[in-house]
């Protein structure tokens, strides 16, 4: 609820102009970015559920302290602070997926965690729209109480974690990878380098794709706003039934087929000029969305030893966040350079480089 509206609160609620808001939005990003793979390694040591806890506890009542703080500087550091608490939460959330639930049941696991986000993502602007309505500061104390709700949640559920054998997520062939630091493990590298191009391509749907559809199109932003629910409305229905119907797929097939939906339906809107058509594009690129997320999740739990599930996974996440910082702004860059065919080509081609290198990918078991 507090990050899409941070920016409005840095200049509607304080008046400071376009720029010092989108460097407190930056400086959130720096923290989220070096966050990940920290926390994730923590958490191998001291467990991702006290992790997960503690940030939710520590989360809420720093959003409470965030509504006292109105000096520029103490709000970039205090910001930076809080995306370290808050960003905690989400390589220790993947980590514990991975532990307590069957290695089969993963990317269906997974599939349910994408759905719990974007239901979050669905309902939290529109309640915070309506809040700031009647004051800013509002949303912080909202979204506080409901990070505490949740940690409250968390400390009264009771969980079973999955024993497995050590060695038991090391790919075959790659026996010493428990003993390797994650970037060391080259299965680890080659994923992240196959997954970061369609995930850049992916972003382009908040960044590049509205501003398509308005200055190219010359459709209205509502337009905009009315096509996303193609795409969330999807997920919601879909994505846990789809990813428990391809759970016999291996991850391989399953990551390489959807980034070929994805190149499909991004590079589809280089030719789209109606909403049918758009539609269209949308349910193509959709689909991939939702089989190679999940998948995603799931091959990194699978090749990450078991000790090391947190910091593999904060390496996961880890990835998203460069691709959230480049992919929009490269993409922005050939809008504004070469126009809309030439963005759309090269998401094309970005996603197919992505299905290539991951037709390649070692997998612990025979493709199925």
């Amino acid at each position: 609820m507090v990050l899409p509206f941070l920016v409005l609160y840095m200049t509607k609620h304080f008046d400071y102009s376009e720029a010092d808001a989108g460097l407190v939005l930056a400086v959130y990003g720096i923290g989220a970015l070096i966050t990940a793979p920290t926390i994730g390694k923590i958490s191998d040591k001291v467990g991702s559920f006290k992790i997960m806890k503690a940030s939710l506890f520590l989360t809420g009542f720093m959003f409470f302290i965030y509504t006292f703080i109105s000096s520029y500087y103490l709000i970039l550091g205090f910001t930076f602070l809080l995306a370290v608490i808050n960003e905690a939460f989400r390589p220790a959330n993947l980590s514990l997926i991975s532990e307590v639930v069957t290695p089969a049941q993963r990317r269906t696991a997974f599939a349910l965690n994408r759905l719990a986000i974007n239901l979050g993502m669905s309902i939290g602007p529109v309640v915070g729209g309506l809040l700031t309505l009647i004051n800013f500061s509002i949303i912080f104390y909202v979204d506080g109480i409901t990070s505490l709700i949740a940690a409250l949640f968390l400390v009264t559920s009771k969980w079973k974690k999955i024993e497995e054998p050590e060695d038991s997520s090391v790919l075959i062939g790659n026996g010493e990878g428990k003993h390797l630091g994650a970037l060391r493990d080259k299965n680890l590298v080659f994923f992240l380098l196959a997954l970061i191009p369609v995930a850049m391509v992916f972003f382009q749907h908040m960044s590049t794709m509205p501003l398509f559809l308005v200055q190219d199109l010359g459709f209205s932003p509502a337009t905009y706003g009315a096509l996303t629910i193609v795409n969330t409305g999807l997920i919601i229905l879909i994505e846990v039934p789809l990813n428990n119907y391809l759970s016999t797929w291996s991850d391989k097939k399953n990551l390489t087929i959807g980034a070929t939906l994805t190149a499909i339906g991004f590079g589809g809107m280089a030719f789209a000029h109606d909403i049918l058509f758009l539609i269209i594009t949308i349910v193509i690129w959709t689909f991939g969305e939702m089989i190679v997320f999940p998948a995603s999740a799931a091959y990194v739990s699978e090749i990450a030893p078991v000790k090391k599930r947190g910091e593999y996974m904060g390496f996961f996440q880890m990835s998203f966040s460069i691709s959230f910082m480049v992919g929009p702004w490269l993409g922005t860059l050939i809008l504004e350079n070469f126009g809309s065919f030439s963005l759309w080509t090269a998401a094309f081609a970005f996603c197919v480089v992505s299905a290539i290198m991951m037709q390649n990918l070692n997998t612990k078991t025979a493709d199925t």
